[in-house]
């Protein structure tokens, strides 16, 4: 499916919606953008920033122009997304309605009012940042927000309930859109997984488990109660949720940070620690905030707006048909999914999907008690094949030996000047030295006096003492002859 790019409008002041066609190439739009930009612009045409298709460029009132990247989620591929299971099982093209490629475009004053109408207890502020991800949206990712509206019939529900529990905003919801775009494996460049995009050490924070078999960070549940949490804790500690938002992405301190310098800046000094209501808006100390937070909150409100508003862009969701009904069974053995899936007969992408945190298909039972996630139909045929399913090609899909017999055969070679058997390379080894030493091949209990050499000495290569010597040979006082043989045990 190929996705449609569509020109940010600017300037909007007309009453009516105006439409923009879709269906222009993009060559036609580079076209016409050159020829405004000629007509414009003229000789300084040089001086134009050449800005990459996932970044724009904005003016301050002073004047300083600054480059906001798109979060990551909103430049994934929508061909990627729509090879995920879920997607090609249970989600088709739009085809409740017919899908215009037409996006209309309203005044200001539209988005200001429809904005102010979505029911949450968050702010939901509009201004020129927050409409050009709007745009994105409803332009460029119209198609991706078709996507995101049909697989949100999964998700939503799930995010829905771990935020209730926690009593917190239900607009939050849309936090994963513009995370990972509703994709439970998808990982970032810095390393961040799943739908809620867990670093590895926030997430094993609260409580999700990531080893070499196991990745909770990819569980929709086990994680969205995990951010719940974490999302709580960070209202506690700054009390506005735009704040909340932007330390999600970058992390308590570096809003503490950009507090701070926007306290320098406004001329506050160390030593005043009262803080204002001005300290805590995100607006604020906007310019104080690290490059890639700028536009998080921005695309968080363009994400509440298009997903509420969809169809006054002419969006439509994809065609929807929700899996049944799944079930849960503990199992305290090592299995793999295709052990289920071969003696149950289970598709074994389906096994994948509900259960996305087995990062090598191998649910680690010996280790403690694991849930597996199966069509409601399913779990009783896993029931009544239990044993079945644990023999299923076990040594060929559970390699790890718990315990390993050591091979202690005696390896032979044939005689010859250039090979030896190795025990006899260690005995011809053993034999030098002791040879060296006054020893005997064999390592029997005497040796051979060698010239010049004292019982004391002899005692000493042989670990034992002069008394025993004496002892062991009849010998009183310290005369020994060479050549004599003299037992040294």
């Amino acid at each position: 499916m190929i996705i449609l790019v569509t020109a940010f409008l600017t300037g909007i002041t007309g009453v009516n919606a105006q439409v923009v066609n879709n269906n222009t190439t993009t060559e036609n739009i580079e076209d016409v953008e050159d020829e405004d930009e000629d007509e414009e612009e003229g000789d300084d045409e040089e001086d134009i920033e050449v800005l990459s298709e996932d970044e724009f460029a904005v003016t301050d009132q002073e004047g300083n122009e600054e480059v906001i990247e798109f979060p990551e989620a909103m430049t994934y591929d929508l061909d990627s997304l729509l090879n995920l299971y879920m997607s090609k099982t249970y989600l088709g093209t739009p085809g409740d309605c017919e899908m215009k490629n037409e996006n209309p475009t309203y005044p200001r004053e539209v988005y200001i009012e429809r904005l102010s109408r979505i029911p949450s207890v968050m702010e939901l502020a509009y201004n020129d940042i927050v409409q050009r991800f709007i745009d994105r949206y409803s332009g460029r990712l119209r198609y991706s927000v078709s996507y995101l509206l049909g697989a949100s019939n999964f998700y939503l529900p799930i995010f829905e309930e771990a935020l209730e529990t926690y009593q917190l905003p239900l607009e939050l919801k849309y936090l994963p859109i513009i995370e990972s775009a509703l994709n439970p494996k998808a990982v970032s460049r810095a390393g961040a997984t799943g739908l809620w995009q867990f670093m590895l050490g926030t997430g094993k924070q609260y409580g999700l488990e990531v080893n070499s078999l196991v990745d909770e960070r990819r569980d929709p549940v086990k994680s969205s109660y995990a951010a719940a949490r974490y999302l709580r804790d960070l209202y506690r500690i700054f009390g506005d949720w735009n704040l909340v938002i932007a330390a999600y992405n970058c992390g308590p301190e570096n809003i503490n940070k950009a507090i701070r310098r926007y306290r320098a800046a406004s001329g506050r000094t160390q030593e005043d620690e009262t803080i204002t209501a001005a300290d805590k808006d995100y607006w604020r100390i906007y310019p104080y905030l690290p490059a890639e937070t700028r536009g998080y909150v921005p695309a968080f409100i363009a994400a509440n707006y298009i997903m509420t508003y969809y169809c006054e862009h002419n969006i439509c969701p994809m065609t929807t048909n929700l899996p049944a009904q799944s079930d849960t069974i503990i199992v305290h053995r090592d299995v793999h999914l295709e052990q289920i899936a071969g003696v149950i007969g289970t598709n074994i992408d389906l096994l994948r999907s509900l259960n996305p945190e087995y990062r090598r298909d191998i649910v680690p039972g010996n280790t403690k008690p694991c849930a597996i996630r199966l069509p409601l139909a399913d779990s009783g045929k896993f029931i009544d094949n239990e044993d079945s399913i644990y023999n299923y090609r076990v040594s060929e899909l559970l390699t790890k030996r718990a315990v390993v017999d050591v091979n202690d055969d005696v390896p032979t070679f044939s005689r010859s000047r250039s090979s030896v058997s190795r025990r006899n390379g260690r005995t011809s080894r053993r034999a030098a030295r002791n040879s060296r030493r006054g020893k005997s091949s064999r390592g029997s209990s005497s040796v051979t006096i060698q010239r010049g050499q004292t019982l004391s000495q002899i005692a000493k290569r042989n670990g034992t003492t002069v008394d025993k010597l004496r002892k062991l040979n009849g010998l009183r006082g310290n005369n020994i002859q060479a050549g004599k043989k003299i037992r040294v045990r």
